[in-house]
C-alpha cells in the first residue's frame, strides 16, 4: 500500500469530492445510489458497482488516514 502513501491528501480529497458529486445533472450518482440502498431498492450489480465506484475514493481516503495514524503511533 505504499502508492496510497504517496498520494497526498488534498489530490485524495479532491478526488473522493468529485467522485462523490459527479455527475452533477441531474443528481449525483452517490446520492442517487444511497437513496436507493436506503430504500432497499439497489439489486442491480451495475447500481452495486457505480456506488462502489464513486465510494471508491472516499474509501481509500479512510485507508490512508487509518494507515498514517498508526504510523505515527509506532
Amino acid at each position: 500500500m505504499k502508492w496510497l502513501d504517496e498520494i497526498s491528501y488534498l489530490v485524495l480529497i479532491g478526488i473522493a469530492v468529485l467522485m462523490a458529486l459527479l455527475p452533477f445533472q441531474p443528481e449525483p450518482h452517490l446520492t442517487e445510489k444511497l437513496k436507493m440502498l436506503a430504500d432497499g431498492t439497489l439489486a442491480k450489480p451495475l447500481d452495486i458497482f457505480d456506488l462502489f465506484w464513486h465510494l471508491l475514493p472516499c474509501i481509500l481516503l479512510i485507508v490512508k488516514f487509518v494507515r498514517s495514524r498508526k504510523q505515527s503511533d509506532a
